[in-house]
């Protein structure tokens, strides 16, 4: 325990069916149903020409602060004057309780860059904007290849309840979307879509190859990553390097601190567990039992687990659950009780994963598709599930935004985008037939392999099952 700091109560669960991308149901969800099992081939390899990023985080001793750096290898698909990154530490939910990312250096082809702050939805606390904005001396031109040098800082704060934070009374620090993220979609060009104070993901980002990820600890704790586990090597003083690298993600998550880690090969995936000091619900053990259960029933809906490595956090601070491509954080939970919040999570590995989308314009189309997901795993859903009035019954699609004219801007946003959404999904999928509707969705999957998805993809997808297409009309998901 680190000396002079306490952590705080846990935030209580609320009664709302989703939270946080998460199932937060009071009573045991029922076992897994086996759903149809569709002829599933391997996916698509990712663009050549995707983004390459190299990483490197130095982690403080006190798990208080982080020293960044990051290269990026950009090559735009249309004429740009400008690079657009997104700090999305500064958005309104973790920076009001503490957590912030700064910019401090830039370096275009070498040379050093002006880099322009901009809020875009930050709140005055926050360090810094939500939006750098990097103007080039000269526009580049389709094909033209851009080599983008950054530097910047991550402060930690205690105990959030949420990606990016450093427990009050366990040594444990969790970083996720804590890096600068190129805001760039393939065929539409940057997104400046603001934060808001609504309590989900916002975030957009074209698949990359993630060439080295080096995380610099101390060599007492742990580390989690994104993707494949590469080695160790000795650090400055008592630090350890760990590096990892992953052929095709869109973000990256870490952990570090004193853990429990247990790994196990589910399906040929390597599954790694780590439990906080804190974490008292459930043993490691036990969570890879879970998520096997899980992994296995949505391989037989969805097709291949999309990545080789899953990393798995456990963490006292947190209640629910976050996901991000091969990783997940999860709050300290039975997950046994809570099935459907562990299923609806990795589903969000094809679902967002392995199938992006613009989290902030259309995040129906990982939430929705990842409730149904759970819904249809579990035995849950039915159109009594999306009995809401009004605007609440017919905006399904509207963006995240939207939400904040509601009373309850997160508890609405969940109801419709997550719970309605969802079971419209399951609805139509009973109005077609499991199989139709599997082989469909499979087409999505497939088509949209490592991209990032709009709903138009999903009308194109489901354009002969006008059933579908018509369900989702019903509650705006589709114009």
């Amino acid at each position: 325990m680190r000396a002079g700091r306490r952590r705080a109560a846990a935030a209580a669960l609320t009664g709302a069916l989703l939270l946080a991308g998460c199932s937060t149901s009071d009573s045991p969800d029922p076992a897994p149903r086996p759903p149809s099992t569709p002829d599933a081939a391997g996916w698509p390899e990712p663009r050549a020409d995707r983004p390459v990023v190299d990483l490197r985080f130095d982690v403080a001793e006190d798990l208080e602060t982080i020293a960044g750096a990051e290269r990026v290898v950009f090559t735009p698909d249309l004429d740009t004057c400008v690079l657009v990154f997104r700090s999305w530490p500064n958005k309104p939910a973790t920076a009001r309780a503490g957590s912030g990312l700064t910019v401090s250096e830039v370096r275009v082809d070498g040379e050093p860059a002006e880099v322009r702050d901009v809020p875009a939805g930050a709140p005055e606390s926050a360090p810094a904007g939500t939006l750098q904005e990097v103007p080039l001396t000269e526009c580049a031109e389709p094909g033209e290849e851009i080599t983008i040098d950054l530097e910047f800082e991550v402060e930690l704060g205690t105990d959030v309840n949420e990606r990016v934070g450093t427990a009050g009374d366990v040594d444990v620090a969790w970083f996720a979307t804590a890096f600068p993220l190129l805001a760039w979609e393939r065929g539409r060009g940057w997104d400046r879509s603001p934060a808001v104070a609504v309590a989900g993901e916002m975030a957009v980002s074209e698949d990359f190859e993630l060439a080295s990820l080096e995380v610099v600890a101390d060599s007492r704790y742990e580390v989690l990553g994104t993707g494949q586990a590469v080695g160790t090597s000795d650090g400055p003083g008592d630090t350890t390097v760990h590096e990892f690298t992953a052929p095709s993600v869109r973000d990256v998550a870490v952990t570090v601190g004193e853990l429990d880690v247990q790994s196990a090969e589910i399906g040929g995936v390597r599954v790694h567990v780590g439990l906080d000091q804190g974490v008292e619900e459930a043993s490691a053990a036990e969570w890879l039992a879970r998520l096997e259960e899980s992994m296995a029933a949505l391989v037989a809906l969805l097709g291949p687990f999309p990545y080789d490595d899953l990393w798995v956090s456990v963490l006292s601070s947190q209640t629910s659950g976050i996901e991000f491509p091969g990783a997940i954080q999860f709050g300290d939970t039975d997950p046994d009780f809570r099935r459907a919040l562990v299923t609806h999570e990795l589903a969000h590995m094809w679902f967002y994963g392995l199938v992006g989308n613009n989290q902030a314009v259309h995040p129906w189309l990982d939430e929705s598709f990842a409730t149904f997901a759970q819904m249809v795993v579990h035995g849950q859903g039915s159109a009594s599930m999306a009995d809401l009035p009004g605007s609440r019954r017919h905006g399904v699609g509207e963006p995240i935004q939207y939400w904040e004219q509601f009373r309850r801007p997160s508890a609405t946003y969940y109801d419709t985008v997550y719970t309605v959404g969802g079971a419209t999904l399951v609805t139509a999928r009973d109005r077609v037939g499991a199989e139709a509707f599997d082989a469909a969705l499979q087409d999505y999957l497939g088509a949209n392999a490592w991209s990032i998805a709009t709903p138009d993809d999903v009308q194109e997808a489901f354009a002969e099952l006008p059933d579908v297409l018509t369900e989702l009309e019903q509650v705006g998901a589709l114009p």
